[in-house]
């Protein structure tokens, strides 16, 4: 059988790529903000509707710059609910995590859990963009301002999307964004970071080319972050397929819904409070009514060599590195443990078939 994945990078056709790779090799510049880096990083903000943009070689050290870049110290609060390079970064920088629980209706931190929180020694907040949708920023923003909070989102899921006002990734003081291989949009590896102003920009800028101004001067601590010319090649040519992807993604999630809205114990999460959404996952819970649990109706579509995952399962709070936090315990955080024992993602990706997409249906029907 043809092996289906929850999802797979977009590829559009290598002979599109050819001469980008060939102007690579004319002008002979491979990395520090070369002519596509640059290009890339202006397309994006033509594409996305933010004023700055700036790239690195994946979203993890997007991740741990803006908290340098903001001067984050002490602890931060974040939730439980997302893939482990959020607490990661947190931890790579001497933060501590402070986990609190997730909506149910959009899995993304529960403003109302923020504020109890709060210690003397917190100084920012971390939220996630959970499947690209968005937070409640509004409330979160109002704990920020009251408190004096810096607010990093991870938007890693977030790319296009859009709410009533613009780009969600206007919110907080900076918001990251993942180019991985299995987002909606990729340069192989990459990432960037969504500046509000040209002043922290350039900041960033330095403290992820090792925190050089120029040839002799160094004015931080700063890591080596840069994306090279080909990933950005790649990424230029990715956005002239944006529609397509977008498109294929809308209706292979509508498909879902409708095939899948009647089915006891199956529940498909809403699309949440986008004007623009970009579908990058279409998660299910499972729940006790379905006839299989989550982890047997799990193993019978790898069975038939459907790779859907459990995303976010464990709970970042779980692994042993972060379990014995006191904010880990379960007890804190029932809405995400529920819902990480029954979160299922189907494959949602523009290559997928129609054929395809119906051998996943029928599995899931015939539990």
């Amino acid at each position: 059988m043809k092996p289906i994945y929850v999802t797979q990078p977009y590829l559009p056709p290598l002979e599109e790529f050819i001469p980008y790779l060939e102007k690579i090799w004319e002008n002979k510049i491979l990395t520090n903000g070369g002519p596509f880096h640059q290009q890339l990083e202006q397309a994006l903000c033509d594409y996305l509707g933010v004023k700055h943009v700036a790239l690195f070689s994946n979203g993890t050290l997007a991740l741990i710059t803006a908290l340098q870049a903001l001067r984050v110290t002490g602890e931060v609060i974040t939730t439980p609910y997302s893939f482990v390079a959020t607490s990661h970064a947190l931890h790579w920088h001497g933060n501590k995590p402070v986990f609190v629980d997730v909506e149910s209706n959009t899995l993304n931190i529960d403003p109302a859990k923020i504020e109890a929180a709060i210690t003397p020694q917190t100084t920012a907040i971390m939220p996630v963009h959970c499947y690209g949708n968005p937070c409640d920023t509004a409330a979160i923003q109002k704990i920020a301002d009251n408190y004096n909070l810096r607010v990093i989102y991870d938007a890693a899921h977030a790319f296009g999307v859009q709410d009533a006002g613009g780009s969600v990734l206007r919110h907080g003081d900076l918001s990251i964004l993942s180019f991985h291989a299995t987002k909606v949009f990729n340069t192989f590896e990459g990432g960037a970071i969504i500046c509000p102003d040209a002043k922290t920009k350039q900041r960033i800028d330095h403290l992820k080319n090792f925190g050089f101004v120029d040839e002799v001067t160094v004015v931080a601590p700063g890591i080596n972050a840069k994306m090279s010319e080909i990933n950005a090649a790649f990424g230029l040519l990715q956005l002239k397929h944006m529609p397509h992807v977008m498109q294929r993604r809308a209706e292979i999630d509508a498909l879902y819904r409708e095939k899948l809205q009647h089915v006891k114990g199956i529940h498909c999460l809403p699309q949440a409070g986008q004007t623009v959404a970009n579908h990058s996952y279409f998660p299910v819970l499972v729940q006790p009514d379905y006839p299989l649990p989550r982890d047997a109706i799990y193993k019978k579509l790898k069975d038939h060599a459907i790779h859907a995952r459990r995303y976010f399962y464990p709970l970042i709070s779980d692994f042993p590195m972060y379990r014995g936090l006191p904010t880990a315990a379960r007890a804190n955080l029932h809405v995400a443990a529920n819902a990480s024992e029954q979160v299922l993602c189907l494959p949602i990706y523009p290559a997928l078939t129609p054929d395809d997409q119906q051998r996943v249906i029928e599995i899931v029907l015939g539990a």
